[in-house]
């Protein structure tokens, strides 16, 4: 094992890193929890949300009192006697359940003792200070109690109390109106501080008293109640609800939940991710340090727990093998019911090749870190389904997309084409779709270019990490025959029909077609000599030298693959943007994966430094997303600085639901735009990937979107990555 650690690092790994441990480090992770109506008739208007030293959650509600419970949100019974009074709020006191009803304010904590008669028309709300004072408001009238006598009292015109609480900083009750803010003071002196228009929520937070209205939120002065002037560049400007939790500023609006960070920008909480519906009502604090988020159709729960990257890892790996592996491939879970992943089900898709590719080098990193059995079967596996993708085609070394038994085949379409293409297609070609010699199986054609891409990242991985010597040469095989397919049809992934497929050419004729260094151009100059050189790494057959040197000698394949990613002198074509030029995130994809290859493997020194150059000057470009498998396939390639910070962000941020929620975030004010851009970037920094739909690494700056709900995208998104990294760190460690 040692000598085949030796020769990992001198071919793979060819890059100076300091101590990755970061990786390791506890941090904070953020998921949800939803509770949402066990019975249709108890979808009346939420009011408010509590929970008590038990950690049992109370939600108020016309219906009466209603908790969470298994996923669903019930009838409250335990205590038979509350189901029977009107209540009208709830609060909680040192951490005990308090009710106001329309008779009395009440507790069932201290013995039941706590009941105070408040003999208040339609009172409403109601707040405890210390010694069990209470106030309580109702429409034009406030009434204090001090162990349970009445002790003062206030009529007041156009008065309706929104909401009150007691401050110790201010050391009295808060009254807040749609118009007013008041203050009862320990003297019983209530006084006016301040008047605005649409005043919705409150709450103290670092001395001040934040007030929120519908159009923003505004900040008192703790002393003088003095008034800021009107935040309005929040995630949403229409604030329902303020809470202080843990030292925490917690916002509710029309249109999701959000927390106010140190640095003074937001994290956001909405869509189904997070929330069972954007419109919130009310903000608590939650058992164990969970924040309670009520919305007009249930309740979310929040949770804040310690966690590693490497017990994020152990989830998704459970997930991954749980719901996500189809014939040994790494499937999408297809859902029937929208966001219930109990009823999932597998789906063939056009990637099957690259995504098992990806799943399959994440588990040969975490085989060659931690020299799991588990990891090793579960590459072997993925290896094999994916080797049966030229086994069934019958092609020398043309790839299947996918196969799936015949009759249950359900994706018609293929990536990147029209429906009325496809109708074109199949008139010209025949069925997509092709039967196997056994005829009880179907093929999926027309084989992209981010095929052959994930196949020759996986299998140089295999060839490199791979403990048994049988099996690397079975995936060394698999270098060879897939090369020699392209070598043997001119430079060309040729279908059954004879036919180039649709985005499978190499040859000279086609890549050199624009004069302008630009995508394909590039992207597959790359790409095949790649293939190539891993050909001839592992066989050391000249006939694959020899070929590559064919294409860069005469017809300038090195030239392209060494040029930037954008065209340095643009003086006689404008601007990419006159071409209608989009940036492909997806080529960006392709490109990642074979830079490992296209530099480590290259034939001299010379040209590896040059290969580099090229990688590096397309990283820089892609930095700015902060992915870390792009950051970490560079240090794969050679690369010495890779932005480990923000990688170990990505991970952290990276969502523990794949469920292809609809998620926006257009209407937001808090986020610095940027001009219109070729690649699609519109904020000055990108978004946290839990705040944005889920995507397959090739849609960095997509913010708004997601599939309905109708999908679970597999959690080899995280795993690679994260086992990239940790295997970089490894191989670091060897090295010193």
């Amino acid at each position: 094992m040692k000598q085949i650690k030796i020769v990992i690092f001198c071919t793979l790994v060819s890059f100076s890193l300091s101590a990755q441990t970061k990786l390791d480090l506890p941090y904070i992770q953020d998921y949800a929890d939803k509770f949402e109506f066990a019975d249709p008739q108890l979808s009346s208007d939420l009011l408010q949300v509590r929970s008590d030293r038990n950690k049992v959650v109370h939600i108020l509600s016309p219906d009466g009192l209603l908790q969470p419970w298994e996923n669903k949100i019930i009838k409250s019974g335990l205590y038979r006697p509350l189901r029977d009074m009107n209540i009208v709020a709830i609060d909680s006191y040192k951490n005990q359940f308090v009710y106001l009803t329309d008779e009395a304010v009440l507790s069932n904590a201290w013995a039941g003792r706590f009941y105070v008669e408040h003999e208040l028309e339609n009172a409403t709300r109601f707040a405890l200070a210390e010694d069990f004072t209470i106030l309580v408001g109702a429409k034009g009238k406030l009434v204090l109690f001090k162990r349970g006598v009445k002790v003062w009292e206030e009529s007041l015109k156009a008065f309706e109390p929104e909401e009150i609480i007691f401050d110790e900083a201010f050391n009295g009750f808060l009254i807040l109106t749609t118009n007013d803010l008041y203050l009862l003071d320990e003297t019983n002196k209530l006084e006016k501080v301040y008047s605005g228009p649409d005043l919705r929520a409150i709450t103290p937070f670092e001395g001040d008293l934040m007030l929120g209205t519908k159009n923003g939120v505004i900040k008192l002065d703790g002393l003088s109640f003095n008034a800021s002037a009107i935040d309005d560049n929040l995630p949403n400007n229409s604030i329902t609800a303020l809470a202080s939790i843990q030292g925490e500023l917690w916002f509710g609006s029309m249109y999701g939940a959000f927390k106010l960070r140190k640095d003074g920008k937001y994290d956001y909480y909405a869509s189904k991710r997070w929330l069972v519906d954007d419109v919130v009502v009310d903000i608590a604090e939650g058992p164990d340090q969970s924040v309670l988020v009520l919305s007009s159709k249930g309740l979310s729960k929040i949770n804040f727990i310690e966690m590693t990257l490497a017990k994020k890892a152990e989830y998704f790996q459970k997930i991954q093998r749980l719901r996500h592996i189809r014939y040994g491939f790494t499937s999408e879970l297809t859902l029937e019911t929208p966001g219930d992943v109990s009823s999932g089900y597998y789906k063939d898709t056009d990637n099957d090749g690259l995504w098992t590719s990806m799943y399959l080098a994440s588990e040969l990193f975490r085989y060659a870190v931690t020299k799991s059995d588990d990891a090793k079967q579960n590459a072997y596996e993925a290896f094999e389904a994916m080797e049966r993708l030229t086994d069934i085609t019958g092609l020398n070394g043309f790839p299947a997309r996918t196969y799936e038994r015949d009759g249950y085949e359900m994706g018609l379409e293929t990536n990147g084409f029209s429906e009325e293409w496809r109708k074109e297609y199949i008139e010209k070609h025949g069925r997509i779709w092709r039967l196997s010699e056994d005829e009880r199986w179907r093929w999926k054609s027309n084989t992209s270019s981010d095929e052959l891409a994930g196949h020759f990242f996986a299998y140089a991985l295999f060839a490199e990490l791979a403990p048994d010597k049988a099996w690397r040469d079975r995936a060394i095989h698999q270098i060879v025959i897939e090369t020699n397919h392209l070598i043997e049809n001119d430079w060309d992934l040729t279908d059954w029909n004879g036919e180039p497929t649709a985005w499978g050419k190499f040859n000279p004729g086609y890549v050199n077609h624009d004069p302008y260094i630009f995508g394909e151009r590039r992207l597959n100059s790359t790409l095949i000599l790649a293939f190539l050189q891993s050909a001839y790494h592992f066989t050391g057959n000249a006939l694959y030298k020899e070929k590559a040197y064919e294409l860069i000698d005469k017809h300038a394949y090195d030239k392209n693959a060494s040029s930037p990613p954008i065209p340095e002198d643009l003086s006689e074509i404008g601007s990419l943007a006159d071409l209608g030029v989009d940036w492909n995130h997806s080529d960006d994809e392709m490109y990642f994966l074979t830079i490992p290859a296209f530099v480590n493997y290259s034939f001299t020194g010379e040209q590896k430094q040059r290969h580099l150059r090229a990688a590096k000057s397309h990283w820089e470009i892609e930095r700015s997303e902060k992915n870390p498998l792009w950051n970490f396939l560079y240090a794969l390639a050679g690369g010495s600085s890779y932005d480990m910070d923000e990688s170990v962000w990505w991970l952290q941020e990276f969502p523990m639901d794949l469920v292809g929620w609809n998620i926006k975030n257009d209407h937001r004010n808090d986020l610095p735009g940027i001009e219109p851009n070729i690649r699609g970037q519109e904020y000055v920094e990108v978004l946290p990937p839990d705040e944005c739909p889920v995507h397959l690494h090739n849609m960095a700056y997509i913010n708004n979107g997601g599939n309905g709900a109708v999908r679970e995208d597999p959690p080899y998104l995280f795993l690679l990555p994260y086992w990239l990294g940790k295997y970089l760190d490894a191989m670091n460690n060897l090295k010193n």
